[in-house]
């Protein structure tokens, strides 16, 4: 029993993006960026102005503290 070919103008499924690969590696080895000190409490910009360290204690305000 033989079957017809399908037409051309129907579109077909759309192809898919391959999947990443399955890594093996044991992740211990690698550094993480919580290993690192860069991050911790720096802000860009800050000065020793009265007006940003208002801004950022009303930033980092926890929103039970209002």
């Amino acid at each position: 029993m033989t079957t017809a070919p399908e037409p051309a103008s129907e579109p077909g499924p759309e192809p898919r993006e391959p999947k990443p690969a399955l890594v093996f590696d044991d992740p211990l080895d690698q550094q993480s960026s919580d290993d690192t000190d860069r991050g911790w409490g720096e802000r860009p910009g800050a000065g020793a102005d009265s007006a940003a360290d208002l801004r950022r204690f009303l930033d980092e305000k926890p929103p039970h503290h209002l």
